[in-house]
């Protein structure tokens, strides 16, 4: 019986012979199988660490100096180049086509960008051709003319001014918000020493329009866009918790808002002291709402605290932005110390001292703020002018009747801003600090008189009260009732 062997020759038994050719006898079939499996099991690469002086380790010492031999032998002169074939450069036009396509660095000064070598269709111009028309975009920055904007996008002087005052004509003069994006396309120019036209122009005018500027025959021509415009207040509530203005900003008021809000609430509560983490806030907000989907805040409108079961309710009057705040019932309160006429350092308090001038113990009767020379001093009160003019030591001098049996005075000032008869609000500037009168050098002297006593201005403590009626205090509660009737985060 005749077997096929792994090496495709055929096999009889056990102890068979191959021949090949004329008989050339062959190992039996049956040692050389022996010899392949002896051969795969010997380990030619032991490690040469472990079982030192051992058949195994000499063998794999051998193994290895064999290996080492035949390395060296086969290796190349350390002092000898191997030749290789080197292609020969390129000049030439070949050296200009493989540049084109190659990879050049700008940073290295390249000069690529042609495609392939010049036919003869391909004719030389002598400057590259212009867009007809380029599509750019701008943005107003704060304070910054339309104008302006215009010119540095490329736009003529005289065009950017055309389009500038039919803008304003649509606005009414209104100033464009900082932030607008101006789309512009400019179309083509006769020459490349003249700037481009401008074809089309759009932009948000206003926050309810938006206008678009096109050129036609008798130049340029504006179409308005309305846009409709939401104006229902905003209404934020929630619990004060750890922090009544980190709660306010959480609700989504923003952060001017809530400092207003606080601000109107210090009047009737202490908000530090006395406002509670059970407490609720409930803010009414100025908002508008475009059709586009924009939305923008306003000012503060109403301002309310259920304070212990107490409500806090304040509304102003509408298009009033004196800072005034009334509650439901049309009365408006204010409580306080005063604050300083002048920006400065007090030098000299109220009280007995030692006269600069004079030389001995006298009272004095004000607070004497040193401040430099032409600073504004500002009316600490609403009141009307008693008098402005020279009295004696106090030199340029002017005096307060603020009501209640409250009166102020300043004294050495350089120039007034005021005079005697006029009404004058608070923080308005009445004067200016100078060194009139018996003065060491400029600063001003703050005198405060209650039912004719001078007390000390630091220590006064105001209290105003105003009160609507008629008209105004009808129209004052149909307001209130309106934005009390705002649902809501709607």
């Amino acid at each position: 019986m005749f077997l096929a062997g792994d090496d495709a020759f055929l096999v009889s038994g056990g102890t068979a012979a191959r021949t090949i050719g004329g008989g050339f006898p062959l190992v039996p079939v049956g040692r050389l199988a022996r010899w392949r499996r002896a051969m795969r099991e010997i380990d030619w690469v032991p490690d040469l660490g472990a079982q030192i002086g051992s058949r195994d380790w000499w063998r794999g010492l051998a193994t290895c100096s064999a290996l080492c031999a035949a390395t060296i032998a086969m290796a190349p002169g350390f002092h000898h180049s191997i030749p290789a074939r080197v292609p020969a450069p390129l000049t030439g036009d070949a050296w200009k086509n493989a540049r084109a396509q190659a990879i050049a660095p700008l940073a290295l000064g390249a000069d690529s960008g042609r495609r392939l070598a010049a036919g003869e269709l391909v004719e030389h111009l002598a400057e590259a051709p212009e867009r007809p028309s380029v599509d750019l975009s701008a943005t107003i920055g704060s304070g910054d003319p339309l104008a302006r904007v215009l010119q540095r996008a490329g736009v003529a002087r005289n065009q950017a001014r055309a389009a500038a005052d039919l803008v304003d004509q649509a606005t009414g003069g209104e100033a464009i918000a900082s932030g607008t994006r101006v789309a512009l396309t400019l179309g083509r120019r006769p020459s490349r020493m003249v700037a481009r036209p401008l074809e089309a122009m759009k932009l948000r005018a206003r926050f309810d329009l938006a206008v678009t500027l096109t050129r036609t025959a008798q130049g340029l021509s504006m179409t308005k866009q309305p846009i409709a415009i939401d104006r229902t207040p905003l209404r934020l509530q929630g619990l004060v918790g750890a922090s009544l203005y980190r709660s306010a900003r959480a609700a989504g008021a923003p952060a001017k808002v809530v400092e207003a809000y606080i601000k109107a609430l210090s009047s009737h509560v202490s908000v530090g002291r006395d406002v509670r983490r059970s407490d609720s806030f409930d803010l009414i907000i100025e908002r508008e709402r475009a059709a586009t989907g924009e939305t923008r805040l306003g000012k503060l409108l109403f301002a309310g605290l259920d304070h212990g079961g107490r409500k806090v309710q304040l509304a102003r009057l509408a298009d009033d932005d004196d800072g005034q705040w009334y509650d439901v019932n049309g009365q408006s309160e204010r409580r306080g110390s005063m604050d300083m006429p002048v920006a400065g350092r007090v030098t000299s308090s109220y009280g007995k001292r030692m006269h600069p001038i004079l030389g001995f113990m006298r009272m004095h009767k004000g607070t004497d703020i040193g401040a430099p020379y032409g600073s504004p001093i500002h009316a600490i009160m609403d009141g009307v002018v008693q008098f402005a003019g020279r009295s004696g030591g106090y030199g340029n001098f002017v005096k307060l009747s603020h009501g209640g049996g409250v009166a102020s005075g300043y004294g050495h000032m350089s120039r007034f801003a005021v005079r005697s008869g006029a009404r004058v609000r608070q923080g308005q500037v009445i004067g200016y600090v100078g060194s009139t009168g018996m003065s060491t050098g400029p600063h001003l002297h703050w005198e405060v008189w209650r039912n004719g006593v001078a007390v000390d201005p630091r220590s006064l403590k105001l209290t105003s009260v105003a009160v609507l009626s008629g008209a105004k205090l009808r129209a004052f509660r149909h307001e209130v009732q309106s934005l009390l009737s705002v649902r809501p985060g709607r």
